[in-house]
């Protein structure tokens, strides 16, 4: 096999360019949530909620800035998921719309494996290039298939563990304690699966360029 080395982009790197999504899609909207409702009550809690969302989308569109389709996608998940909370008038619910889609989600995932399309291929594949020839040997199939199974079962743990919590700490009615609890676990749960991934996969291209060295 006669290719390049292939390397992954550092880590500081990857996370100066994931941190400001982070911070604005998922930190900022819970920490609006969570202020907003000591303040002005759950339904004052989910109008600023989904208000901070639209201000990001008009805030890029004033400024003439690309808005990500998945942006859009978010803004479009949080009114449906405001007006259930508005319907139901109960936070537990608001929370556990999002795990029920990422628990679909998780059986794409096994099932991207089913069809020999594994779904961490195809997403790691927009962030970092590798050759054809890479793509086809048996051990990264083997590695792609694996990780996205490990995945998929990561999403369905975060997602189970999250909905438990919500009915448990919403029949209790602390709204902090799952928060904390809840953010604490997906945390320590996906930051796991995540330098494991990364150790795994710096792992097998290495093996590969030294058996074809």
């Amino acid at each position: 096999m006669n290719h390049p080395p292939v390397t992954l982009p550092r880590l500081t790197a990857l996370a100066r360019q994931a941190a400001p999504r982070l911070l604005e899609g998922v930190v900022a909207p819970l920490a609006v949530f969570y202020l907003a409702m000591m303040v002005l009550g759950f339904k004052g809690a989910l109008v600023a909620t989904v208000s901070w969302v639209y201000l990001g989308v008009a805030w890029r569109l004033v400024r003439r800035v690309k808005v990500p389709a998945t942006m859009y996608l978010a803004a479009f998940a949080i009114t449906v998921r405001a007006l259930v909370g508005f319907w139901t008038g109960t936070w537990m619910w608001f929370f556990i719309q999002p795990e029920m889609g990422t628990i679909c989600i998780s059986m794409v995932f096994l099932a991207s494996v089913r069809l020999n399309k594994p779904l961490v291929q195809k997403l790691t594949l927009d962030y970092i290039h590798l050759p054809s020839a890479v793509l086809k040997h048996e051990r990264v199939r083997r590695f792609f298939a694996r990780i996205t199974l490990l995945w998929a079962f990561v999403l369905l743990a975060n997602s189970t563990l999250s909905i438990v919590l919500a009915v448990y700490e919403s029949l209790a009615g602390s709204l902090g304690a799952f928060m904390v609890l809840r953010t604490s676990a997906v945390a320590v749960i996906s930051g796991l699966a995540i330098a494991f991934s990364i150790f795994a996969f710096k792992r097998v291209l290495q093996r590969l360029h030294v058996s074809h060295a």
